[in-house]
């Protein structure tokens, strides 16, 4: 995805990120403010992926609701 379209929706995101992956906290999500990679790098400390997995399961999130 368009890492500008992905910013720019962020508002209308965050709750589904927090909905699809309960172990990112509030801090989480707003250290993330929209950034993809943020997002990849919190997605693997948070539940030990491996970065390709993280972008996977980013990717299959982004084609739900984006």
């Amino acid at each position: 995805m368009d890492s500008n379209r992905f910013t720019g929706q962020w508002k209308q995101i965050k709750g589904r990120l927090r909905e699809e992956w309960g172990a990112l906290t509030d801090d989480d999500v707003e250290s993330i403010s929209g950034h993809q990679e943020r997002l990849v790098g919190k997605l693997q400390e948070r539940y030990g992926l491996a970065k390709d997995e993280a972008r996977k399961q980013l990717r299959k999130f982004e084609d739900r609701f984006l």
